[in-house]
């Protein structure tokens, strides 16, 4: 199928989400609780899947997707009743056709024999449903009643499949039975081309049927069950005259033929015509590459940029001359300020599609650690510019196997403990305050202060007289090489994990924060900007500089008193404010700008969010006022700036750095004693 190898990538896109629409309703059978509804659409996922492999030759991914969707069949058909341990041989069955496909979009196969096992198990489900498939069968002689206010029609449906029909892992009876779920359903079979036994292939299709279709659906729904097979095979649907169709179906007309799938038609009264079925309405979505809303995106950010120059330059005109043209440029900001946000929901995604990726991990590493844990996904429908979600996956999964190893307990401890043998671990998400915080919470032991500080200590991390708060021991967990586990192992030990957590969590602008009391669990907080295109920020002046402070990390701003202000040997200036000392960073020492305001008590300190629950004083000379920013790579326009998340340009043409707040607290750079040298401030242009 190499024609058709550019289409690949939007096939395997459609089976993301068709795994995510399968990963959603699969629990509900694990728990017992699924409807026909919800058995349908995992079928419909899972036959979609199948369907298109066939179509590209992934062999091994289309057999396997085959026999998942058989025993699919039997469990939406009552043939096999809900329970847990099918669910668990459900899921654990998607997980492997999702190897299968990553697979197949790699071009790395999964080891030859993975799926043996599960393969076997589900042909020992369908092996234990055949008697009641047959018992069924016979039972159910009509479909459950249609709508009363629509009339049906009568269909002729010839379907003769292609002798290769097989060779794609289509199978008639499943096409049978859904055609029968929508209507009352006469079959003829056709066994003309049926050879003589020497001479029949088991891998060929020789029959052929004659359906008569009495529903109430349409001819688009007819069509679509016959959608994965209408290259492999001859078909014709014709809708029979509306007079023909109200005359009711005797038995002596039906087919001499009809097999066990057929449904007797009955007499029924004569009923008004019904108005026409509305047409179905069309898609309402497209497929747009990423790269083309990603130039969408900049050239937004241009606009912006050369409208706030415009109404720079509208500054400088006389009242008399230049108030219609300002009048315009602020109705234009409206606008763009509507476009920009237009724009940004565009690449805006729900975090479902990271949050998918983790019942798996829970479910395989809590079998590997021989512990009991419930997932709860909450806030999945919560949108994130897709340039922030793309590098969640990994924090996550960090987060997560550091809960399951180190926190949630093995079964007969929490037992002993008095909690239920099963632990549960909550992974949510919620916007808060202009940012999205996600959430990843347990009820184990928590963390062990004392034995974390011991471990810092032994491996010489912080001062062995070192006196630290609850939080600032809880922060230990994140530093480089940290780890309690007492053997490296292949899920823990090598201290690089929480590391990696908090350096990928901070190349976002996010920040973390912990939460853990003994015993009862512990919970770790994500705070993380929804876009990293667009920020609202503060302008502040330092020097001749200005700077931007991005508004969400801003607690307050203030003159200070001289009282107010202390110095501590080795440590700096701090700012006693309500009973708490806030550090100060002097931005124009941080970033040597001369001819800058050193005494606060003369400029303004903006009290900022560091890391967790500590603030910072960030001296500057006065705030300028709060605008809107494009944000520009520093580092691929010019390099990496330590205290710099990025550029923007101002309205009057000029770059202004935009500070990474996290990165700003090292006091080391803040000396008066060095001689101050001029800022060498790139150009994005």
């Amino acid at each position: 199928m190499a024609g058709f190898d550019h289409l690949k990538p939007t096939y395997f896109e459609e089976c993301a989400e068709l795994l995510d629409v399968a990963y959603d309703q699969l629990p509900a059978i694990a728990d017992a609780r699924a409807d026909a509804e919800t058995i349908h659409a995992i079928f419909r996922a899972i036959h979609s899947i199948k369907g298109g492999g066939g179509a590209f030759g992934f062999d091994r991914m289309v057999a396997f997707a085959h026999r998942l969707e058989t025993v699919l069949d039997l469990l939406r058909d009552g043939r096999l009743a809900l329970q847990p341990q099918i669910g668990s041989l459900l899921l654990r069955s998607t997980d492997v056709l999702s190897d299968l496909i990553a697979g197949a979009r790699t071009g790395e196969e999964p080891e030859t024999g993975m799926e043996a096992d599960l393969l076997q198990d589900l042909r020992n489900l369908e092996a234990g449903a055949a008697t009641t498939v047959i018992a069924a069968d016979e039972a159910q002689t009509a479909p459950a009643p249609a709508a009363p206010a629509l009339a049906p029609r009568r269909y002729r449906i010839g379907f003769s499949p292609h002798a290769n029909l097989f060779r794609s892992a289509n199978e008639p009876l499943l096409i049978l039975r859904e055609l029968r779920r929508l209507g009352m359903l006469q079959v003829s079979p056709d066994i003309s081309r049926l050879p003589e036994l020497a001479a029949l292939d088991p891998d060929d299709a020789y029959l052929a049927w004659t359906l008569q279709l009495e529903t109430t659906a349409s001819r688009v729904a007819i069509e679509e069950v016959f959608e994965f097979v209408a290259d492999d095979c001859a078909l014709s649907i014709e809708a029979e005259s509306d007079a023909e169709a109200a005359q009711p179906a005797s038995p002596a007309s039906a087919p001499a033929g009809r097999d066990a799938h057929a449904a007797p038609a009955e007499a029924e009264p004569p009923r008004a015509a019904a108005p026409p079925t509305a047409p179905q309405a069309p898609s309402l979505s497209i497929r747009v590459d990423v790269d083309k809303v990603d130039r969408l995106v900049n050239l937004v950010g241009e606009l912006v940029i050369n409208q706030a120059m415009l109404v720079q330059l509208g500054t400088y005109l006389p009242p008399e001359l230049g108030s219609g043209l300002i009048t315009g440029l602020e109705t234009m900001s409206q606008h763009l300020r509507e476009l920009q946000e237009s724009v940004m929901a565009i690449r805006a995604q729900p975090v479902r599609s990271v949050f998918s990726r983790m019942p798996r991990l829970v479910r395989e590493l809590s079998a590997q650690l021989g512990k009991e844990v419930k997932l709860v996904l909450t806030g999945e429908a919560t949108e994130i510019d897709k340039t922030v979600i793309e590098q969640l996956a990994d924090p996550l999964t960090h987060l997560l196997r550091n809960a399951l190893d180190h926190g949630i307990e093995p079964p007969d401890v929490r037992q002993a403990a008095g909690k239920p043998r099963q632990g549960t671990i909550h992974l949510g998400a919620e916007h808060r305050g202009g940012r999205i915080v996600i959430e990843i919470s347990d009820d184990g032991a928590g963390i062990s202060r004392a034995k974390v500080l011991a471990k810092a200590r032994a491996r010489n991390l912080v001062a062995a007289d070192a006196n630290l708060s609850d939080e600032e021991i809880d922060q230990l967990i994140f530093l480089p090489g940290f780890s309690t586990a007492e053997a490296v192992t292949d899920v823990s030990g090598r201290g690089v994990g929480m590391d990696v957590v908090k350096r990928n969590i901070q190349a976002l602008g996010g920040r973390i924060a912990v939460e853990s009391r003994a015993g009862r669990g512990s919970r770790f907080l994500l705070s993380l900007p929804l876009t990293l295109a667009i920020l609202d920020g503060m302008a502040v002046a330092v020097g001749p500089e200005t700077y931007i402070i991005p508004l969400t990390n801003i607690m307050e701003s203030l003159r200070p008193k001289p009282d107010s202000i202390h110095a501590v040997i080795g440590r700096g200036d701090v700012l006693a404010i309500r009973g708490e000392y806030v550090p100060l960073t002097y931005l124009h020492r941080r970033f040597q700008v001369p001819g800058a305001v050193d005494d606060p008590c003369q400029g303004i300190v903006v009290i900022v969010e560091s890391e967790g629950t500590a603030r910072v004083g960030l001296v500057v000379d006065e705030l300028l006022g709060q605008l809107q920013v494009v944000v520009k790579s520093l580092e691929a326009n010019y390099g990496p700036v330590p205290g710099v998340g990025g550029a923007t340009i101002l309205g009057d043409g000029r770059v202004a750095l935009i500070l990474d707040v996290s990165r700003l607290d090292d006091r080391k750079l803040d000396r008066p004693h060095q001689p101050p040298r001029p800022a060498a401030i790139p150009s994005l242009h």
